[in-house]
């Protein structure tokens, strides 16, 4: 891995230097991966599990995934710079050195795995770094830059969250916690496609061979509408595995409704050979509050309901 920097450093202010190392972390994308994580620590527990717990999870995944977004900063800086959304990352502007940001990385990653170890269990603790190890070496190093199945596989990463959660209450895993892993996985692909609809041209310019990049319009809301259509499959499997009841039943269902009448939206756009992006984009925000929603609905089965096993 080359750490050497390639633009001048900037003259920061010491806020303005932590900012940059936090924006490394990406925590906005984080904030998803822990919306997923609290809801299945409810299931796990069939109610409310410790607030001590909750927070040194929550701490940990946050630490694990920002260490992972880091180091892939790092080994994209050369692609970042291309892309119009990415040009004003840290490394790109030069508000660290390679090297620096490579070393805050381990260092919060190592510091992720040690607080969850001592603070939660070590099966929570191996899960969560190992999810970096597979975004780091499998998607970043291997994938991303070589296959349009990329994100596919790739964002299998992003789904070790709720394993973690479930690891964190139970010190084990279920076939529960394998759905919710499937769940998420197979919401990645067109949760992350629809987003490359609108930036095509950015993964174009640094040659990443994302799905549209790669495939017209029509071939990429059709795989799109396929995945969707599983995902909603899955989210009733789900249901019936967990033993949830009528409020995630419900809710899983008007949510998996919506989700394909927006896909289908989107390929008749595509057929029509009619402009797409807004409508990408729209399936992009729509496909976030999808999973927020559906996560949140499993917590409040169970807390309200109680559990049913």
């Amino acid at each position: 891995m080359n750490l050497t920097s390639e633009v001048p450093l900037l003259e920061l202010t010491p806020i303005e230097r932590v900012k940059a190392y936090v924006a490394l972390m990406k925590l906005r994308v984080v904030e998803l991966l822990l919306i997923t994580t609290v809801p299945t620590m409810v299931v796990a527990k069939g109610g409310w599990p410790s607030l001590a717990l909750v927070l040194w999870t929550l701490l940990g995944g946050t630490l694990a995934a920002g260490g992972a977004n880091a180091i892939n900063m790092v080994i994209d800086r050369d692609i970042d710079r291309l892309m119009e959304r990415t040009k004003k990352r840290p490394l790109v502007v030069g508000a660290m050195t390679p090297r620096a940001a490579f070393i805050f990385a381990l260092a919060i990653e190592a510091a992720a795995f040690i607080q969850l170890a001592l603070t939660v269990n070590l099966l929570s603790a191996v899960l969560a770094v190992s999810a970096t190890a597979f975004y780091v070496f499998i998607y970043t190093l291997w994938l991303k830059r070589r296959s349009k199945q990329n994100i596919v596989i790739g964002g299998a990463a992003g789904a070790v969250p709720v394993l973690v959660g479930w690891a964190a209450v139970t010190n084990s895993l279920s076939w529960v916690p394998v759905l919710m892993f499937a769940v998420i996985f197979i919401w990645t692909p067109p949760h992350f496609w629809a987003l490359a609809v609108r930036y095509r041209d950015d993964y174009a310019a640094a040659d990443v061979p994302m799905l549209p990049v790669v495939a017209s319009m029509e071939r990429t809301a059709v795989e799109i509408l396929v995945y969707t259509v599983v995902l909603v499959a899955s989210t009733a499997l789900l249901g019936a595995v967990a033993h949830l009841g009528w409020i995630y039943t419900v809710t899983a269902l008007v949510l998996g409704v919506v989700f394909i009448g927006g896909c289908v939206k989107l390929l008749q756009l595509a057929r029509a050979h009619r402009a797409a992006e807004k409508e990408a984009m729209r399936l992009f925000s729509f496909s976030i509050t999808y999973l927020t929603v559906l996560f949140v609905a499993m917590a409040a089965d169970v807390l309200i309901l109680g559990p049913t096993k």
